[in-house]
């Protein structure tokens, strides 16, 4: 069959031995079962579109746009197609197979995103994102988000074509650094474990969820460094962040949003995190005086420069907003002030005023009187006391009254509603009760409340009553004033509170008077000779 075309553009029905498809074409995902569809329709009335193709060899030719009928003719097992054939370079062919793509709404924006990285990546013509734009009538922002997408981990795009995860997830994952997508694409998603299966169901999350996981754990603001933004020579292999590609005010087209709302971020917490310890290792050696201070509490390494929070007072910059808040040792300067600089915790970098003198009268004043001391704790002791009695009063109580319930209803009507109430109760709540019991949770029971639904199963018609009645009076006072409705509750079961009270308070004495009494000393054993 001869291919030589005569005109710039002919039209004839063409073997399909002849057609070859693009290796340029965008698309790479076929639906079978669309597939499936259009091949029962060509066979019924044939291909009604022709596929566009020009001439690459004498005998054969590449297909611009019609890969998807191409497919399906092969699978309808027809001998020939109808073609437009079209004299194209290179260049016009990628352009118009990406041209083409765009117009059907089936197109992957993975093929979409791989289309116009290959007009951009020509080398004659060269395309810009502008020229693209006006190309496909697409806003520049769209072929910039676009384009991102190519730079999706392996994973992520497997995930992104498998619809694991939509367009929107994809855009987030993809401006990020390759080595901080894996980790956002887990944040993706959150596992469930539903209808008792053992292994748990992964649920995809919003888009705004992932939003908040990038801006929490990746995003940092770039107004907040306190290192020089513009020093190239702070971090050598880094350079100036003003010039660095990784910043969101680098790609305005793809970051408009972002930067409307947060300014200007880096995208690359290690890098930000090498430029802040050499920002701090830099004014350390130029200022050695500098104190160093941690923002968290807790006991420093020994031999460590750093002064824990506990160890300084911080003197707030601010100014006080009341008499009362200026009379606040923060707000006050003494002799000691000194500059120091934060090197662990948050805000690492700043510079701030301390006061790091354990003897300062001013931040560090003397104790009250020793008095004092003692009269306020023997009033925190007073009030534990009268909190141990009021609770061991109240389940004293509680057992009194479960004691009084008469057996009434059958098992299983006490076990199907005891079941139910332990299910919506807190586990508190189960604990107190499981105690009343004589119930102690073990380590492999599986939970306070599965121990306590085996012992249910267990017991008598009497043990579920009187358990029943318990577990209506804790969910009650589990809703506020437990007090009321354990007094109700004792009216009911004409319960005597007051001799309750009166012998938990003699016990409670009894115990106070065997701790004051002086144990008799132990008789040491003599050494045999």
């Amino acid at each position: 069959m001869q291919t030589q075309v005569s005109n710039a553009t002919e039209y004839r029905n063409v073997s399909l031995s002849l057609l070859n498809e693009s290796t340029t074409n965008p698309r790479r995902t076929f639906e079978e079962r669309a597939l499936q569809e259009l091949a029962e329709s060509i066979r019924t009335q044939g291909v009604l579109s022709p596929l566009l193709v020009r001439p690459v060899t004498e005998n054969g030719f590449e297909i611009i746009a019609g890969a998807r009928r191409y497919r399906a003719a092969q699978m309808a097992e027809v001998p020939t197609v109808p073609v437009r054939i079209i004299n194209l370079s290179d260049a016009e062919a990628v352009e118009m197979s990406i041209v083409e793509n765009l117009q059907r709404k089936d197109v992957h924006p993975m093929e979409e995103a791989q289309g116009f990285r290959a007009l951009l990546d020509l080398e004659e013509p060269k395309y810009s994102i502008e020229q693209i734009s006006a190309r496909v009538g697409k806003n520049p922002a769209f072929i910039a988000a676009r384009l991102k997408l190519t730079d999706l981990v392996p994973s992520a795009v497997e995930a992104f074509y498998a619809d694991t995860i939509g367009v929107g997830h994809a855009l987030l994952l993809a401006k990020l650094p390759a080595d901080q997508q894996e980790a956002a694409l887990k944040a993706c998603f959150k596992e469930s474990y539903t209808n008792g299966t053992s292994k748990p169901t992964r649920i995809l999350l919003p888009v705004r969820s992932l939003q908040f996981w990038v801006e929490s754990n990746v995003l940092l603001m770039l107004k907040d460094a306190p290192f020089n933004k513009r020093d190239e020579h702070l971090v050598a292999i880094a350079g100036s962040c003003a010039d660095c590609a990784k910043r969101t005010g680098h790609n305005k087209l793809l970051f408009s949003d972002d930067l409307g709302r947060h300014g200007d971020q880096c995208t690359d917490p290690s890098c930000y995190s090498a430029k802040l310890q050499a920002h701090v290792a830099k004014t350390i050696a130029a200022k050695p005086e500098l104190v160093q201070i941690s923002t968290t509490y807790g006991q420093q390494k020994e031999g460590s420069p750093v002064l824990p929070r506990n160890k300084y007072t911080a003197i707030r910059d601010d100014k006080p907003k009341s008499n009362h808040e200026a009379k606040r040792p923060d707000f006050k300067i003494c002799k000691y002030t000194t500059d120091a600089i934060i090197t662990e915790g948050s805000d690492v970098g700043t510079i701030h005023k301390v006061c790091a003198n354990p003897s300062c009268p001013v931040h560090h004043p003397k104790q009250k009187a020793d008095r004092d001391d003692q009269r306020w704790k023997a009033e925190q002791e007073k009030q534990r006391r009268e909190q141990a009695i009021a609770n061991t009063t109240g389940l004293r109580v509680l057992s009194a009254i479960g004691a009084a319930v008469p057996v009434r209803l059958l098992k299983r009507d006490l076990l199907f509603i005891l079941e139910r109430l332990v299910f919506v109760m807190e586990e508190n709540r189960v604990e107190m009760l499981a105690k009343q019991h004589g119930i102690r949770q073990k380590r492999d029971d599986g939970g306070i409340k599965k121990a306590f639904a085996a012992y249910l199963r267990r017991a008598d018609e009497g043990t579920l009553s009187r358990t029943l009645v318990e577990s209506g009076i804790l969910l009650a006072a589990s809703r506020g004033g437990p007090s009321d409705v354990l007094k109700d509750a004792a009216v009911v079961y004409k319960i005597d509170t007051n001799a309750i009270t009166s012998k938990v308070r003699q016990e409670f004495a009894a115990k106070d008077k065997a701790k004051k009494t002086p144990q008799p000393a132990k008789k040491v054993a003599k050494k045999a000779a």
